[in-house]
């Protein structure tokens, strides 16, 4: 994954030059049912029983694909979960680039930012343990991922354009507050609603553009 990162001038565009996330997959009609098939039967029980406790013997019997298949395709479960995690940013990714306002460009700074909070929290709420374990798996891993420079970078050319003051810090502090380990604190131990964490953070992102 690319770290080359740069960004153009229009203040509702999106950097052209953004790290992209995973590499074109070129595969048969059939394989890429099966993939998604998998993906989709992974994602519900993995947000329904937890990482741990799904088996991948369960999720080629959800997807009604053979266990043969999902081993010789994803490896293990911790193949399949990365893969999940990439398809899901990936998606992400595609809607910042070239998806309607304001998430994707045609929006004003402001609006596209905090529309970006909201995405990614709702990836978070999905996928929150399997971003955590990528986050932390070893020391500084969540400074490392191609994700984190690819969202770093979008937030600061928002922040940049819209005018805000220091956006790189700036960029910083707002990831930190989307940190999975940080999202899930609020979530489960404080008991924070999806809702009124989203609200929260979108609020505070606005605070620092004009509108």
């Amino acid at each position: 994954m690319s770290s080359n990162v740069s960004g153009p001038e229009s203040a509702s565009s999106t950097p052209t030059e953004l790290p992209i996330l995973g590499a074109p997959v070129h595969e048969r009609a059939d394989a890429a049912r099966n993939r998604i098939r998998a993906l989709t039967a992974a994602e519900t029980l993995f947000a329904e029983h937890g990482v741990d406790a799904v088996t991948m013997d369960d999720v080629a019997a959800a997807a009604g694909v053979g266990k043969g298949t999902l081993y010789r395709r994803f490896g293990d479960k911790a193949g399949l979960a990365m893969a999940l995690l990439d398809e899901r940013e990936r998606q992400l990714q595609h809607q910042i680039l070239t998806g309607g306002p304001p998430l994707g460009p045609g929006a004003s700074p402001a609006d596209r930012l905090a529309a970006f909070v909201e995405a990614y929290l709702q990836l978070l709420n999905r996928q929150l343990d399997l971003v955590l374990l990528s986050e932390t798996a070893t020391t500084g891993a969540r400074f490392r991922t191609g994700a984190h420079t690819l969202w770093r970078a979008h937030c600061r050319h928002l922040l940049h354009t819209g005018g805000a003051p220091d956006p790189d810090i700036t960029a910083d502090v707002l990831l930190a507050a989307l940190s999975a380990e940080q999202v899930r604190h609020w979530l489960r131990d404080r008991q924070l609603s999806p809702e009124a964490l989203t609200k929260s953070l979108a609020g505070l992102a606005r605070t620092w553009l004009p509108e």
